[in-house]
């Protein structure tokens, strides 16, 4: 005799009532680590840190004047630093951002002094150089897929030679000839390179045009499908553009932004300093970089924020000037600098680490 088994379906008790279960991806985190999540909170929290470190120590940072000079000072690398770290987290990186500064600055310059035209016919020249070489930057990273290194190298390389080459052929030195006197030249430096005052503190105008540029890039990157399409570009190029994100035109109008902000440092220095050396430039980019890596952006792209680089070219500023206030050695600031960049790096490793922690 043979006994055939019936397996029994298996009883399945239902959940408690009031109980919700959860998998660990559906999960809320709590607000804590959401708010870790922010690629900005490591930085302002460093930002605070070295205020009040300077604060201290530095008893002249407390002068309205003071404070106004470290603004200024954190405005000139903000400018630069906002289109860097937009380009940043679109997947690449600019090395050729310092001396384009200096390409701008001669552009407009010898343009305008050597042919004896309006200041204003300088100026729109230089921007469109500068746009120029945005767009060549991105045109060959796009069309070649060398990495941004290697193309910004080059290009890099190109200007810092012609810069210098340029001027000594046009001007028979190093420098620019003196500009103050041309036509044109009082209304762009009311743009450009003008104070205005505030409490008896003169406040220098690129302050306002840090905030106004900062402003404008966090809106673009949170409110409009740029915005989207930049973080998308940076995390995956390739998924970015199965789904239709214009990956070619976000490339290169990255790069275009960071001829933009290179045209109106360089304007800014030109119209500040009435002469522009040509051998200026050569290392900037790496403080831009670093103000935008500082601000929480990675060097693999798809993360960051543009709230985040202001806060880190004020450290730069901050930094800057506190040692000069503090009656320190000057030459300390690029060791400062390197402690705070590897120190951004360090805590913006263990901030996303531990948001996404679960």
């Amino acid at each position: 005799m043979s006994v055939t088994g019936h397996a029994e379906p298996a009883v399945t008790s239902p959940p408690a009532p009031g109980r919700k279960q959860s998998d660990g991806r559906t999960s809320r985190r709590p607000p804590a680590l959401r708010l870790l999540a922010r690629p900005e909170v490591g930085v302002f929290l460093g930002a605070v840190a070295v205020f009040v470190f300077f604060l201290v120590t530095a008893p002249p940072v407390r002068d309205g004047s003071s404070m106004a000079n470290v603004l200024y000072q954190s405005s000139t690398i903000g400018i630069m630093a906002l289109p860097v770290a937009l380009l940043m987290i679109g997947g690449e990186f600019d090395l050729s951002a310092g001396v384009a500064v200096i390409t701008s600055a001669l552009t407009a310059s010898m343009l305008s002094y050597q042919l004896t035209m309006n200041i204003w016919v300088g100026v729109v020249a230089a921007l469109l150089v500068s746009l120029g070489i945005g767009a060549f930057n991105g045109w060959m990273l796009v069309k070649t897929g060398l990495p941004s290194f290697l193309v910004t190298l080059g290009t890099f390389l190109i200007l810092q030679g012609v810069n210098l080459a340029v001027t000594k052929l046009v001007t028979g030195n190093v420098a620019t000839d003196d500009i103050s006197t041309m036509d044109g030249f009082g209304q762009a430096k009311k743009i450009f390179a003008s104070s205005f005052d505030v409490g008896g503190v003169q406040v220098k105008i690129t302050v306002v045009w840090w905030l106004v540029f900062a402003a404008l890039a966090t809106w673009v990157l949170l409110r409009t499908k740029y915005g989207n399409w930049v973080f998308a570009v940076g995390g995956n190029k390739e998924s970015a553009r199965a789904v239709g994100v214009p990956v070619t035109f976000t490339k290169i109008s990255l790069f275009m932004l960071v001829g933009f902000g290179a045209w109106f440092v360089g304007m800014h220095q030109l119209f500040t300093f009435n002469t522009v050396q040509s051998g200026e430039g050569v290392g900037q980019e790496l403080i831009y970089i670093a103000a935008a890596v500082i601000g929480g952006c990675l060097l693999t792209g798809g993360y960051g924020s543009a709230i985040g680089p202001v806060f880190g070219a004020f450290m730069f500023g901050m930094v800057q000037q506190g040692i000069v206030y503090a009656g320190w050695n000057p030459d300390w600031f690029k060791a400062f600098l390197g402690v705070m960049l590897l120190g951004a790096v360090l805590i913006n490793l263990w901030v996303q680490r531990t948001a996404t922690r679960r």
